[in-house]
Formats: C-alpha cells, sequence, structure tokens
C-alpha cells in the first residue's frame, strides 16, 4: 500500500528535573530533506535521530522539533567552596574596618551568603547529558511509529482516489475504443480521398515516396497504439498502488505517459466525439497527476 509525503506527529516525556516535546511533520519532496531542531549540547542525539529517520523514510520534507526545558531543585546544587572562603573573607574584613570606626553592623545569615551570585552551581551530574540522551533516543520511536501511521492513512485515502482516478481513466478509454471501431467507415472514406489527392499529383513522382505518404496517411488514423498503450498504463498503475515501498517517482513518469497518449489521441482523432473523449481524459490524468505528487 503507498504511503503520503504528509505527516505529523507529537509526543511529550520527562526524564528528573528535564521535560520536553516532540513534533515531527512532513510535506511532499522530489527526495529525503530531513530539518532537525534539537539541542547542541546532547551529544549524538541528532546523528541517531537522523538516522532513524533515514532508515524510516524514502522521500519528504522533514522537520522534527524538540523542545527541552528544565527545572532547577535543590538536589541539582553544590555548594561553591572557593567563593564562599572568599565572601567569609571578605565579610570578617569588613566587620574588623567598621570596629576601628565605632560602627557595628548587622549580623550575616547563611541565607544572605548564599544569595550571593556564583555561590551555588548546577552539580556535575545536573549536567550529564548521558542519561537524557538514553531517554530521549528511547521515546522517539513511539513518535516515529505514529507519524508512520500517519502517513499510511493518507497514503489509504490516496490509493482510494487514484483507483477512482484510474477507473474513469479505464471507463474513457473504452468509449474512446468503441468511437474509434464506429469512425472506421469515416475514416475509410477519409483516406481514400487522400489516396486520391495523392494519386492525382504522383504524376512522375518516385513511386518509393508515394507509397511512404500513403503508409503516413495511414499511421496518422490509426489509434490502436495509443488505446492499447493506454490500456497498458492503467494495468502498471493499479499494479504500483498494490505494491508495499515507495513508487511516487515511477507513478509521476507514469502519469506523464498517460498524459502523452492522451495528447496524441486528440491530435488523431479527426473525429469531434474521439476529442471530446481525449480532453476527458487529459483533463483526469492532469488531476491525477497532482495527487501522484505526494505518494512517497
Amino acid at each position: 500500500m503507498i504511503k503520503s509525503m504528509t505527516g505529523f506527529a507529537s509526543g511529550k516525556g520527562a526524564h528528573g528535573p528535564h521535560s520536553w516535546s516532540w513534533e515531527l511533520r512532513s510535506v511532499n519532496g522530489k527526495g529525503l530533506d530531513l530539518r532537525l531542531r534539537v539541542p547542541d549540547w546532547l551529544t549524538g542525539l541528532e546523528a541517531g535521530l537522523r538516522a532513524d529517520l533515514s532508515k524510516a523514510l524514502a522521500r519528504g520534507n522533514v522537520t522534527l522539533s524538540l523542545r527541552l526545558s528544565r527545572e532547577e531543585t535543590a538536589s541539582d546544587l553544590s555548594l561553591n567552596a572557593a567563593a564562599m572562603e572568599a565572601a567569609l573573607a571578605a565579610l570578617a574584613q569588613t566587620e574588623a574596618m567598621a570596629k576601628e570606626h565605632g560602627v557595628t553592623l548587622t549580623q550575616s545569615t547563611g541565607s544572605d551568603l548564599l544569595s550571593l551570585k556564583g555561590m551555588l552551581e548546577a552539580s556535575a551530574d545536573a549536567d550529564d547529558a548521558g542519561p537524557l540522551v538514553q531517554q530521549l533516543r528511547s521515546e522517539f520511536p513511539a513518535v516515529l511509529a505514529d507519524f508512520l501511521d500517519m502517513r499510511r492513512t493518507e497514503g489509504e485515502a490516496l490509493a482510494a482516489i487514484l483507483n477512482a482516478q484510474l477507473d474513469t481513466v479505464e471507463t474513457l478509454t473504452a468509449q474512446a475504443l468503441e468511437l474509434a471501431e464506429k469512425r472506421r467507415d469515416e475514416m475509410g472514406q477519409i483516406l481514400r480521398e487522400n489516396l486520391a489527392r495523392v494519386l492525382d499529383n504522383a504524376q512522375g513522382a518516385d513511386p518509393d515516396r508515394v507509397a511512404q505518404e500513403l503508409a503516413l496517411i495511414s499511421v496518422k488514423a490509426d489509434l490502436t497504439e495509443e488505446l492499447d498503450r493506454l490500456k497498458a498504463h492503467i494495468v502498471a498503475a493499479r499494479a504500483l498502488l498494490a505494491q508495499d515501498g515507495p513508487v511516487g517517482r515511477k507513478f509521476d513518469f507514469l502519469t506523464q505517459e498517460f498524459n502523452r497518449e492522451a495528447n496524441t489521441l486528440c491530435s488523431k482523432s479527426q473525429n469531434a466525439d474521439l476529442t471530446s473523449v481525449g480532453l476527458e481524459l487529459k483533463a483526469v490524468i492532469d488531476q491525477m497527476r497532482e495527487q501522484v505528487q505526494n505518494v512517497e
């Protein structure tokens, strides 16, 4: 079953003081274009996520965003001993100078000292990104699975639309074949008239050239090859829709071939009804090609 290149998934998680949210989305593209927005201090995370996405996807413009926040707690902080010693020394010096001038200072408290800038710092354990990266890597597959499920669901809807359009193409091709059979007598008369014109102007002409002209007239009137190719393209398109894996590029090329045959049918029809069918074919094929642009 085909997959759509359009998809979206999100997720949330937490580990220790950290919490995060994922957003994974994609739209159609000629190839696979991955754009990851993750904190660069999480060593190894981006490379791992990129590898997961490259393995699971073949085409699409894909954007993955990770928003990370951290809540500071007392257990995450440690005392900067050097800063505390410097603060106590400065405090003692200040009190000594104040006594010399007969000034009494209010006694400082521990909270006063701890509130000074640089007195508390994040502990080494709080800055260790390894466990966090491991947790994020373990949770991402669930987000990716939801994303792939949506692309498969969108693909099923696309397949239904494309199958309906192929049904229309098949019906119009059958109508064209029926009209081509009905116009045989009319085309026979046209060929006889063309032959008479050629013979009237063929006196002294090269017999081989006259034969070539007659053959060309006959070829221009025959739609057998175009209609046979249209039927073959329909079979090939249905086979692609039944396949697993990326088929978008092949399907896009096939719609170009559909369009080529419809154009030729219009140019060779020499019949108003056949031309009308050819134009309907072109309209449906254009609609089909628009849908195919979103097939992976």
